[in-house]
This record gives structure tokens, C-alpha cells and sequence, in this order.
């Protein structure tokens, strides 16, 4: 394939000589030479100095990815084995940890290959495709993984359609089709996990830390709930680690069916719990008007959200979502808030912790924070890509 020489505005090369992976629309000087998805670019600056190669792939945060700043290395099938093995080899602890068989081993930038991520689940790879640009070197990517390390199978996820969504497919690519729902390990609780059945596997992987923590110091003879639930995940933790009931609130239908499978995969009784398939905002008012409260509130919406009578952004609504939260929170209990919306950084997410609790005329105490796990590698030279912010925040 033939390199374009994309043409970078003077007023960011110095952004991509410090390493920056992202190349933004506006940093490109001649976006008339970009055709073709998965076409190779060379980078350079409007004196002519190089500043990196990448590949041309459209996704929400820009128009591809910087995969080298080394003037004579290729894009090839090698390049992603150096990058694989080399990502492989950071994650060794995790191979190792016989209570823990569920990890991501490729994040994307952080590990060299911006939208791109690979996930381990018990002998079988997970690739997450973000760009059409990337998706183009699918056979180098998976010739690559054969060559540097054995597998059951390796199943894909397309999530590059219209709007960044998951385009439903069969999803299996290589190796032997698994048997599912396979069971996984985390912290050495057990999740019931499917490659290939939608854009969801069962289980985000990188609120692993927070899982653990709710289970070993906060759910003890506490009563938790555990708000935008899917399958029940912080639940189950709960659960496990003493809590005296869980409730687990999700609008979409399948997360009972779904929840319930995961107590049952753990030994435990779902039937002592409860799962309500509901609109998270009006349990809430449900739960005013019948004077509920809980010791633990987990707060984990998604970024976006719209169902039939509301649109949810984490950069707009969090706020006054945290507001109705601590209304039904026990004095002395506590809020696990949580987001992984890129716009909303940490200072920000502060904030709006800060203004709920001066507007509900109450008080907090931070008494925790995580961001994402050692195997979500970040690029110190892109920030953005840390993108989760956990709280745990105290009702005093």
C-alpha cells in the first residue's frame, strides 16, 4: 500500500514530536489526500521534518493513529509482534495469577496500536476493532498473534458502524470455537462470559480494583445498591463479600436473566436479592417515596444514554443523578461514583461531587480513588486515554 504524505499544521508538530499518539482534523494540513481507510501515512510537518507513521481510521476521538515516530519502521506484519509480544511480556503477573484468568493485553495507544484492544479470557483473545482504518490490518494483527503466543480461539468485536456501535456478526476468527458462556476468574470470583453473542461480553474488566474493594471493606452486613447494573457484576462482589441484600437496577431486560446467571455461576442464592428491571431515574423516585435507603450506592452510568422518556450525559446530568443518590444514602454510607466519559476529567468529576453534596446541603469525606487497572496501559503522552475516574465518597 502506498504511504500518504499527510501534511501536520506547524502549530501541532511539536504535539506529535513529544509523542502524542491522536491525530486530530484539525492538525491535518491536506485532509483532501485522505480516501481510503487503512491507508499508511507519513507524517510531517510544513517544513518537511518527519514526525511519525500511522494509518488513516475514523473514530470518534480523531481521524487515526500515530503507530511509530522510528523514520524506517514499517507497518507490517512484524511490527504488531514486536508490539503484541511486547505488550504480552508487561502482562506476564496476570498469565501467572491462577485467581484472575479475565485481563485486557493490548490497550490500544497505550501499548503502541491506537483502536485496538485485545482482552484475554481464559485461552481466548478478544479483538476490539474502533476504526474501518484499522480493521484493514486484521489478517497482519491475527497472522501476528499466532506467531508470538498459543491460544484456544480468538473471537472480534466490529465496533465501527455508523455512531461507533458494535456491528452484530458472528464474531469468531480463529483457533476453536468456544463453549459458552465460558467461566472466567476475577479476584477468584467466577463470571460467566460469551464471545459471541453481541457487542457485551458479561463483564467490564476495568473496574476490576473497585470490585475487589467493595467486597473486601465496604459490603460487609451492608445493604447495596448497585445502580446501571448489566449483569450484576459489583453485585456479586457485594454479595460475596457479606452484604446483607444487593439490589441491582437496570432498564434493559436481559440484565435479569443475565444477573441471575452470575449469582448462580458463584454458589450464590439470587433469590435473597433483588433485580429489578427498571428505569434507574424512576427507582429512584420509588425509592423517595417508600423511604429506602442503602449503606452503598454504586453509581456507574454509561456516558450516554436515552430511553424512551429521557437522554442521560455524564458531562451534563451526573450532577444532579449524584444529587438524587445521596438522597437515598444512609448517613455514614457510601457512594461508589464512577465514569469512563473521556470529556469529564478528574478535576471536573471533583467538581461535580463538590457542587451534589453543597447543593443537597450535605457533607462527604473522599475516602478512596481508582483509575483504570495496570493492564489498561495509558500513553503518559496522552492523558485522554485514562479515562476512568472512581470516587468513593463517604456521606458524613
Amino acid at each position: 500500500m502506498t504511504e500518504i504524505r499527510l501534511k501536520i499544521k506547524q502549530r501541532f508538530a511539536n504535539t506529535f514530536k513529544s509523542g502524542s499518539p491522536l491525530i486530530l482534523k484539525e492538525a491535518i494540513g491536506n485532509l483532501d489526500k485522505l480516501k481510503e481507510e487503512g491507508s499508511l501515512l507519513y507524517l510531517e510537518d510544513e517544513k518537511g521534518d518527519f514526525l511519525g507513521r500511522g494509518y488513516y481510521g475514523r473514530q470518534n476521538k480523531g481521524f487515526g493513529w500515530v503507530l511509530t515516530q522510528k523514520p524506517n519502521e514499517q507497518i507490517n506484519q512484524r511490527f504488531f509482534e514486536h508490539r503484541i509480544s511486547k505488550a504480552l511480556t508487561k502482562r506476564s503477573a496476570f498469565f501467572e495469577d491462577v485467581n484472575t484468568t479475565a485481563f485486557r493485553v493490548l490497550n490500544g495507544e497505550g501499548d503502541g496500536i491506537g483502536g485496538l484492544t485485545i482482552d484475554y479470557f481464559d485461552g481466548y483473545f478478544l479483538l476490539n476493532w474502533y476504526s474501518e482504518g484499522i480493521y484493514t490490518f486484521k489478517e497482519q494483527v491475527v497472522a501476528a498473534l499466532k506467531k508470538v503466543t498459543a491460544f484456544k480461539g480468538i473471537y472480534e468485536k466490529k465496533r465501527f458502524n455508523t455512531g461507533g456501535k458494535y456491528i452484530d456478526d458472528d464474531d469468531f476468527v480463529a483457533g476453536e470455537r468456544g463453549d459458552f458462556p465460558i467461566l472466567v476468574k476475577e479476584n477468584g470470583v467466577n463470571f460467566a462470559v460469551y464471545l459471541n453473542d453481541g457487542a457485551m461480553v458479561g463483564v467490564f474488566l476495568d473496574q476490576r480494583e473497585v470490585r475487589r474493594s467493595i467486597r473486601d471493606k465496604y459490603a460487609n452486613g451492608k445493604r447495596v445498591l448497585n445502580t446501571f447494573s448489566y449483569t450484576g457484576a459489583f453485585s456479586i462482589f457485594a454479595a460475596i463479600g457479606g452484604a446483607e441484600k444487593t439490589t441491582s437496577v437496570d432498564l434493559a431486560n436481559r440484565s435479569y436473566e443475565k444477573t441471575i446467571e452470575q449469582f448462580s455461576v458463584n454458589g450464590l442464592d439470587y433469590e435473597a436479592h433483588d433485580i429489578i428491571v427498571q428505569d434507574v431515574f424512576d427507582y429512584y423516585k420509588f425509592s423517595v417515596k417508600k423511604g429506602f435507603t442503602f449503606d452503598v450506592v454504586i453509581l456507574d452510568p454509561p456516558s450516554f444514554a436515552r430511553s424512551k422518556k429521557k437522554t442521560f450525559s455524564a458531562e451534563k446530568d451526573y450532577k444532579d443523578l449524584l444529587k438524587q443518590t445521596i438522597a437515598i444514602t444512609e448517613k455514614k454510607g457510601v457512594i461508589v461514583a464512577s465514569t469512563n466519559a473521556a470529556k469529564v476529567s478528574r478535576k471536573k468529576f471533583k467538581h461535580f461531587i463538590d457542587a451534589a453534596f453543597k447543593e443537597s446541603g450535605e457533607k462527604y469525606k473522599l475516602l478512596e480513588e481508582h483509575s483504570l487497572p495496570a493492564d489498561f496501559a495509558v500513553a503518559p503522552q496522552f492523558p485522554d486515554g485514562d479515562y476512568l475516574k472512581v470516587v468513593f465518597i463517604q456521606k458524613v
